[in-house]
C-alpha cells in the first residue's frame, strides 16, 4: 500500500508540475499577446491556447492539492464531535466525492470521443479538443484514487 502511494504522490507532483508550466505558458502568452497586440501584431488564437491550456491547470492541479489538502473546508465543526463520527464524515464525504469524480471523468471520456469522432477544433488554429477532455479525464479518475487512499488512511488513523 505504501507503494502505490508513494506513486500516487510522484505522478500528482509530475502533473501539478505539468500545471504550472501551463499556467506560466499562459502568463507568458497573455503579456506577449498584450504587448504585441499594442504593435499592431497580436498572437494568432491565444485565447484557444489559453482556454485550452486552463483546462489542463485545473485538472493536473486537482489530485495534488486534495494529497495536501489546499482545497478550502470546514473542519472546526468536525471538532466537537468525538473521532468515530469524525471518520464516518470524512469517509463519507470522500465517498461522494469519488462518485462524482468518478462521474466527471468517465463523462469526460465520453466528451472527448464525441470531439475526436466529430473532429472537432478550436476555429482560430484547429486545435483538436479531445486530448485535453481525455487529460482531464484521467485526472479525474486519479483523483477517485486519491480519494480511496484518503478513506483507507482515516480507517487506519493515519489521517492527520
Amino acid at each position: 500500500m505504501a507503494s502505490q502511494f508513494k506513486t500516487l504522490r510522484f505522478v500528482s507532483k509530475l502533473l501539478n508540475i505539468i500545471a504550472g508550466i501551463a499556467v506560466t505558458v499562459m502568463m507568458l502568452m497573455t503579456v506577449a499577446d498584450v504587448l504585441l497586440r499594442a504593435g499592431g501584431h497580436p498572437i494568432i488564437g491565444t485565447y484557444e491556447i489559453v482556454a485550452l491550456l486552463m483546462g489542463v491547470v485545473i485538472g493536473f492541479g486537482i489530485p495534488q492539492v486534495s494529497l495536501d489538502r489546499g482545497h478550502v473546508y470546514v473542519e472546526f465543526l468536525l471538532q466537537k464531535f468525538s473521532e468515530r463520527v469524525r471518520n464516518v464524515v470524512n469517509s463519507l464525504t470522500r465517498v461522494l466525492c469519488l462518485i462524482l469524480f468518478a462521474f466527471i471523468g468517465v463523462n469526460l471520456f465520453s466528451v472527448g470521443a464525441g470531439f475526436r469522432a466529430s473532429g472537432e477544433v478550436s476555429p482560430t488554429i484547429q486545435l483538436p479538443f479531445y486530448p485535453v477532455a481525455y487529460a482531464v479525464a484521467v485526472c479525474c479518475l486519479l483523483e477517485c484514487c486519491v480519494f480511496i487512499f484518503d478513506i483507507v488512511r482515516i480507517w487506519r488513523g493515519q489521517y492527520e
